[in-house]
């Protein structure tokens, strides 16, 4: 068994950056976790009136409604195995804008060749994600496809409520750095939310998650 994101991608896997196909190699089989530490030079949000959008996704952990440039964060990628016996990663960011601390939860597991994101503390919304490798070895991913989870009920979440993130991340062989750009945007609101950054990477021993990277639940629907 390969990583999630190696069975996804296939042979494309091999075409991505070597620092890169050691960041997304993260698995149970591999055994070890990513943790990386940088800064993000800028963390943007739309016009006021996409606020309101925002700090209801704060209160899952989903979006950040600050802005703020300079901002120290950290991203904690590990290995575990959930409820339903799938293989998944978190992916949680942690900032501290201004005092005030933020946190954007993700876990993803592989499903039928896909990576769904699960977003969110209670993993209410599931993402399909796009992953391509560009020329220069850097990984380009794009969601499609947002769900909503909660209880019994179960719908494709409508786009005009939503948006869509297109993430950038590469390996700067100067610097030794990775560097990421992130921008999620609404078809009619526009530009909503934005990072780009830099970190560094820690690898780990590890083959399971600690509990406070866990969601709160586990959704067995893709």
């Amino acid at each position: 068994m390969t990583s999630i994101f190696a069975q996804a991608m296939g042979a494309d896997f091999d075409r991505l950056h070597p620092m890169l196909q050691r960041r997304f190699g993260v698995g149970l089989q591999a055994g070890y976790a990513c943790v990386g530490t940088g800064v993000m030079s800028s963390i943007r949000h739309g016009p006021w009136w996409t606020l309101p959008f925002l700090h209801i996704g704060r209160m899952r952990s989903i979006l950040v409604p600050h802005a703020g440039r300079d901002v120290p964060f950290v991203i904690k990628n590990y290995p575990y195995r959930d409820p339903y016996g799938r293989e998944t990663i978190t992916f949680v960011r942690e900032y501290r804008i201004r005092r005030r601390p933020s946190r954007f939860d993700a876990t993803m597991i592989v499903d039928n060749g896909r990576v769904i994101d699960y977003l969110g503390t209670h993993q209410h919304l599931a993402v399909d994600l796009d992953l391509r490798v560009s020329g220069d070895g850097s990984l380009l991913l794009t969601t499609h496809g947002q769900r909503f989870y909660e209880g019994p009920v179960g719908f494709r979440f409508p786009l005009l409520f939503s948006g869509e993130a297109t993430l950038h991340e590469s390996f700067d062989d100067t610097d030794e750095v990775y560097r990421v750009k992130l921008e999620v945007r609404n078809q009619v609101f526009g530009f909503l939310f934005g990072y780009e950054g830099w970190f560094r990477c820690e690898y780990l021993p590890a083959t399971g998650a600690p509990a406070d990277l866990k969601p709160v639940r586990h959704e067995r629907r893709t």
